[in-house]
């Protein structure tokens, strides 16, 4: 079932307006009552601050955003517009719009300035009362707004720094944390991918009453509608839970996703002990001697706070998020050959480097174009070109991928998804060229990044490349899958010019196993993982990383959580003492 509804209601028709202080007005542009067009993209959150609008149009633009908000004095005031230029050059910026206030539109044309900043929007004289203010995309190519501040100071600039921006948004904002509710639960899963869903099933069906928190409106991960990765890899002891919400095996970016995705949100929304939490994003944790005391989380749209408290929980971010915030040790990038013995004399080919690096496989946007009944232009995109260069394309697969040394996939994942949007356009409009292409329109391009790997939590035990080739059996095993060892890595490295396309390093292996150890925090006594965060080497990652695997690891930690619960130990303490248990529910 979904939970909170009635509250964020209430909450949206209250604050939808604005948030009000005495020296202005602050309006965050996911809060906008009806956002036409415009679509909420909460991925660099953590990064950049908040959520905010994105008019990911396909170079059409989109429907106009708008609120109301109340002014209590009448009078001329300036206005500041968070937003950037997502790719500056000799070129007119990619993501322009306009602001259009009580119906008349502001000159000034938003989104032609570098980085994220807060661009003058000149002086507005508005009257009393409750005005209307409208965001008019001008490109529908992912203009992005932030928020607006309306000030009657005309001196005053907002604050720029992530620290002093943060602060100075919760003072205006009268953000109370302390005051905010916190939810009790058996267990608290945060990440509602496909691992996600099946700690919840699993930890449901042994009475726990569980917290799922996701952010976004979707559940399934990669597989979602937003991603559209079909599910792969075998489904081991845990078939009755997985089936119920993983995939067919359609093409990667169908628009069968969609039916999928129902039959999961239906699953997941009928089990009366889970509570879904969905558009909540986890901001932090609050944690003491190595034990989480709960998840802080906010609403994407509403910017409603919550804490979830659990004596156990299971962090299927992907990055890795809770462990991080905890302070859980973790690996990020390939480990050096000789770390784990993965070296070329060993395996015949360059899976590890000699020296540890920061490189992990990359992230994807998947897309596709249709027929159209008649000739269609496409947009002129000068902006793509020096990325797209001259490969041409009429829709994108697995490898249309971006990673670089350089580049950190959680850091850096807004610049990684913008690149890849300009290959898709550019390569779109190269194609576009040839006239048996005159009609082809684009019919869907993803904008929520496909992420392969980031943030590896480090368990008891850490999964590499000889225990996949080896088949090693443990006596704690609890998930299984005999996929090919997977690693990918950029064209680019071979001296060829697209670095958005990848190519992908196989071995074809036997079956191999994967031993509980590997799902709870070496250091973090109450925290479990599963999913792509799972403790493993950069090689390690390879075969297991698919989602049908991650869902065994799923089933294994929501099992887990139980016997947490029925017996009040750590997930270590199910390792050292009830092992054979926790087997023996899964199928072993």
């Amino acid at each position: 079932m979904i939970y909170g509804i009635q509250v964020i209601l209430v909450f949206v028709l209250i604050c939808s307006v604005a948030f009000g202080a005495g020296d202005g007005i602050l309006v965050e542009a996911e809060n906008f009552s009806d956002k036409g067009g415009w679509l909420v993209d909460q991925q660099f959150m953590d990064v950049m601050g908040s959520s905010y609008l994105l008019a990911h149009g396909l170079g059409v633009p989109v429907a106009n955003a708008r609120t109301q908000v109340e002014f209590a004095e009448e009078g001329e005031y300036r206005l500041w517009v968070r937003t950037k230029n997502w790719r500056p050059g000799n070129w007119q910026a990619p993501g322009r719009f306009k602001v259009k206030i009580a119906g008349k539109e502001l000159d000034t044309v938003f989104g032609t300035e570098s980085g994220w900043h807060w661009q003058n929007g000149g002086l507005v004289n508005i009257s009393r009362g409750k005005v209307w203010v409208e965001l008019r995309d001008l490109t529908g190519f992912e203009g992005r707004c932030d928020a607006l501040f309306f000030t009657p100071d005309k001196d005053f600039v907002p604050p720029t720094d992530d620290t002093s921006l943060r602060k100075w948004r919760d003072e205006i904002s009268k953000v109370d944390y302390d005051a905010a509710a916190v939810h009790k639960f058996d267990v608290v899963i945060v990440g509602g991918g496909i691992a996600g869903c099946a700690a919840a099933l699993a930890a449901e069906r042994e009475g726990l009453k569980v917290a799922l928190i996701h952010d976004r409106p979707l559940l399934g991960g990669n597989a979602s509608q937003e991603v559209r990765v079909h599910t792969l890899g075998v489904v081991g002891k845990s078939g009755e839970i997985l089936n119920a919400i993983n995939t067919q095996h359609w093409p990667n970016g169908s628009s069968e996703a969609i039916a999928d995705g129902r039959k999961r949100q239906q699953v997941m929304e009928s089990k009366d002990n889970i509570k879904l939490f969905l558009c909540w994003r986890a901001t932090g944790v609050r944690s003491k001697d190595c034990v989480i005391e709960h998840v802080a989380a906010r609403h994407i749209e509403t910017g409603e706070l919550g804490g979830f408290a659990a004596p156990v929980f299971i962090d299927c971010t992907g990055d890795g998020w809770i462990g991080y915030w905890a302070g859980a040790e973790y690996r990020y990038g390939r480990e050096a050959q000789d770390e784990f013995d993965e070296s070329w004399e060993k395996y015949g080919d360059l899976w590890s480097p000699e020296k540890p690096d920061n490189r992990v496989m990359g992230s994807s946007l998947l897309w596709y174009s249709r027929e159209s009944e008649q000739a269609a232009d496409f947009a002129d995109v000068p902006w793509a070109m020096p990325i797209a260069k001259d490969y041409a394309a009429l829709k994108g697969e697995w490898y249309w991928e971006y990673s670089a040394e350089h580049l950190n996939q959680i850091e850096d994942a807004e610049e990684i998804r913008d690149t890849l949007l300009c290959a898709i356009y550019g390569s779109f409009a190269n194609a576009k060229k040839d006239p048996n292409n005159a009609d082809r329109v684009l019919d869907w391009v993803g904008y929520i990044l496909g992420k392969r790997e980031s943030r590896r939590l480090v368990g008891d035990y850490t999964y590499t490349m000889a225990d996949v080739i080896e088949g090693r059996k443990f006596a704690d095993t609890v998930a299984e899958e005999q996929r090919e060892i997977d690693v990918h890595f950029q064209k680019a490295l071979k001296g060829l010019p697209y670095d958005f396309i990848s190519k992908a390093l196989f071995r074809k292996v036997a079956r191999y196993y994967i031993p509980f150890r590997c799902l709870y925090s070496k250091n973090i006594d109450n925290l479990m993982m599963a999913g792509r965060c799972f403790s493993c080497s950069h090689v390690g990652l390879g075969g297991p990383r698919v989602m049908n695997t991650t869902g065994q690891m799923g089933v294994a930690t929501g099992y887990a959580a139980a016997l947490c619960r029925k017996y009040n130990i750590t997930p270590r303490e199910v390792y050292e003492k009830h092992i054979d248990e926790l087997r023996n529910i899964i199928g072993y």
